[in-house]
Formats: structure tokens, sequence, C-alpha cells
């Protein structure tokens, strides 16, 4: 079988045997992992399709890569590796609409998969927020189009574009691959007409080797980790507001989250990057208001080793995003056998089973809720081994690489089958 894959970013393998500099496997972690577990199925020949800044092509390890800078290669790319299906993973970037009119032009068939649900990422982006940080006025959209801030009223108008271009995808699809009862139930709305399949993610290699999480001495000092905070879904205010409740039976206690913190030049340009940063200067003003600007680290950017030891060092693994799907932060979390505390939203309870895998809580931005969970963990007994060795139990079948592997071999071999004249 010939599949071209189509990815929105350059993967670390794509850029290694391209000969790219400056490689990173900080993104794109469900792709690295089931790329990395096919090239063990000798059937399938693979060319993986990414859209980039530079042109290039290599191949390594069987797999043939090739990196673009717009859609309009689409077309005669199709035309030259006459693929027998084209995979395209996400729905909302426009080089997934690019790639399906072409390979409809082209007569090949197409399969989606689902990441995020982007109609429920935009309905919930800001949940939570006052509205006087997610509205910005004249000047501050004049700024922006010079040097890009983060304004929220900019950044819910572009969710709800996504939104609408993956519905207008979706409508017309015919075959979709997914994870969650979530998405499932997004697609029969989104994509009636199209054959749903089942196939879980394959996560960074690194997760699953090594030694596990186990619980240590925290005394009054327990470590949070909170894997994305830069933007509001994510849904660091709850945990700011959290975090209070947790100091005052752990004095010393610590959110650390993964990522850049606020940017801060100095006294002189502070309010205007603050303008132009809503959502962090909300979260750096609600910090201080509640006394707890002390207790909170960021680590920056975290490629997989970084990132594998933050959750190592960590007590409990917080996830109280307003919308998720299934995020690899909490799969990476359960593979390692760190305790985890998330929201019940979308996706997640189909990863992880309240009260015997982990902590789930109903309402997102309900930071009581949020910290008795935390507390519970804390306060056990074995501090959320037991929890953590469900966890892992679960994870290693659900990211099982060589199962989902043959699984999505098996469903390119069925609409292959399907597409037979």
């Amino acid at each position: 079988m010939q599949i071209l894959w189509l990815v929105k970013t350059t993967l670390p393998q794509a850029a290694a045997a391209c000969g790219l500099a400056g490689a990173s496997d900080v993104s794109g972690s469900w792709l690295t992992g089931q790329l990395a577990a096919l090239q063990a199925h000798p059937a399938l020949h693979l060319t993986v399709l990414c859209v980039g800044k530079a042109e290039a092509a290599g191949r390594a390890d069987g797999v043939d890569y090739r990196i673009v800078t717009g859609t309009a290669a689409f077309a005669p790319l199709l035309q030259q590796l006459r693929p027998d299906l084209v995979h395209i993973w996400g729905t909302e970037y426009d080089a997934a609409t690019a790639m399906a009119e072409a390979a409809k032009a082209a007569g090949l068939p197409v399969l989606f998969s689902i990441q995020g649900v982007m109609r429920d990422c935009a309905a919930h982006l800001c949940d939570g927020v006052p509205a006087a940080y997610r509205r910005s006025g004249a000047l501050w959209h004049t700024l922006d189009r010079i040097v890009p801030g983060e304004l929220l009223d900019t950044m819910q108008a572009s969710f709800d574009a996504l939104a609408a271009r993956e519905a207008a995808l979706l409508a017309q699809a015919r075959y979709v691959t997914g994870r969650t009862a979530f998405d499932r139930s997004a697609c029969a709305a989104l994509a009636p007409a199209a054959r749903y399949f089942a196939c879980n993610e394959t996560l960074r290699p690194l997760f699953y080797t090594g030694p596990p999480w186990h619980a240590r001495e925290f005394g009054a000092a327990p470590v949070l980790f909170l894997p994305q905070g830069n933007y509001p879904l994510k849904n660091l205010h709850t945990a700011l507001r959290a975090l209070p409740a947790v100091l005052a039976a752990y004095g010393d206690a610590q959110l650390v989250i993964a990522g850049w913190p606020p940017l801060d030049k100095g006294p002189l340009l502070r309010p205007v990057i603050d303008r132009m940063f809503p959502y962090k200067r909300y979260c750096k003003q609600l910090a201080a208001e509640l006394g707890i600007a002390g207790h909170i680290r960021y680590t920056g950017p975290l490629d997989a080793a970084a990132m594998r030891q933050a959750y190592l060092e960590a007590d409990v693994f917080l996830l109280p995003s307003c919308c998720e799907n299934s995020p690899n932060s909490l799969g990476e979390a359960m593979l390692l056998g760190l305790p985890c505390v998330a929201a019940a939203v979308g996706g997640i309870p189909s990863m992880l089973e309240n009260a015997r895998e982990g902590l789930l809580y109903g309402d997102a931005l309900d930071d009581k809720a949020l910290a008795d969970a935390v507390l519970r963990i804390l306060q056990s007994a074995d501090g959320g081994m037991a929890l953590g060795r469900a966890a892992r139990a679960r994870a290693l079948q659900t990211h099982d690489a060589a199962r989902n592997a043959g699984e999505l071999e098996q469903i390119y071999k069925t609409i292959l089958q399907e597409e037979q004249p």
C-alpha cells in the first residue's frame, strides 16, 4: 500500500531525513510515535508530506519525506506519487482543505484524523475569563497587525474560523478516525456520511521506557505540574484559584507550568505588553491578588526528555482544561504512573477512569473541586501510587505502539477494499 500522510508541522523525523537543522520533538508527539511504530510494517510504503518553511526531500528508515512551503505543490505531488490513499492528520488548517480538494480531483480516497474538535474548543476558549480581558480596542488591533500579540478577541475569531473550516471539511468526509466517545459523537454531527474508525494514539517512545514515577517525601512542598498554560482553553486561571487551598495545607507547594512565563521587557514597555497579552496579564494579576506569585514557576518549552523529567519530579499532574479530546500530556503522565487530576470534559473520561486511575472533577471552572481532588491525592496514604499504577496499566494498553500501528494498517486496508470497483 502506498500511503501519503499530510501533517501540519515538520516532524522531527522529516527534519532529520531532509538534513534540516533544529529538529525538535516539542510538538507532533502523537505523529512521531505512530510513525515510528508503522516502520515495522513492510506492506506499508509511507510518504510523509509536511508543510514547512523550506522545500526539502529525504528518506530514512524506509519512509520518504517531502517538505513543501505551500499547497500549490499538492496536486503535482499526487500525480507524481499516485498514492493509494491520503491520510490527513487534523481537519482545521488550510492545507488540509487544499489536500482534500486535490485528492478528490485525483480520485483518491482520504482518511481524516480528528485531533481536537475545534467546534467545542472555540465554544470554550475563554471560559472563566472576565469580559474586560476578552475585548481589545482599535489601537491594540492596529498594533497587533504590526507586532502580533495574543489578543483574546482575535484568538476567538481565529478559533471560530478554524471551527468553520473543520465543519466544512468534515461535512464532505467519507472516512474519519478518532479515539474517544467525545470525538465519535462530534463526527456523528459534523461528518454524518463518514465511516468512523477507532484507533488510539501512540506517544513518544521515550515515555514507554525507563523507570516510572514513584511517590516521594515532599513534606510541605508538593509539586503540581501543569503541561500548558499560555492560552485560556488550558484554564490556568482555575488552577491559580485552586492553589490557595493547597497552600493552606502545604505552605511551600509549587505550581510548575511547562512553557514561557508572561513577557516582561521592563517598566517602560510593560503596559503595552500587558495589553497585547491579556490572558497572561489576567493570570499575573490573579496570582498577585491571591498572594501566590512566589509559588508559580514556568519551565520554558520542554523537549521529550525534559518533559519526562518534569513529570517524574512532580507529585500531581493537573489538567483543568475547559475542552480536550485526548491530550497527549495526560497519556504521557499516565504512562509514567504519575497520579492525575483532570476536568471531566471532552474525551478525558474515555482515557481515565475516575477514582480508579485518577481523579476527575465535573466543572472545569470549579476551583474548589480541583483543589479538593489535589488534596485527596497529596493526603492519601500512598501518595497516589495506586492511582498511578492503574493509570499506567491503562495507558500501556491505550497507547500500545504495535497494536495501534496494526489497527491503523487494517483501517487503510478496509478503506481500500471498500474503494475497489
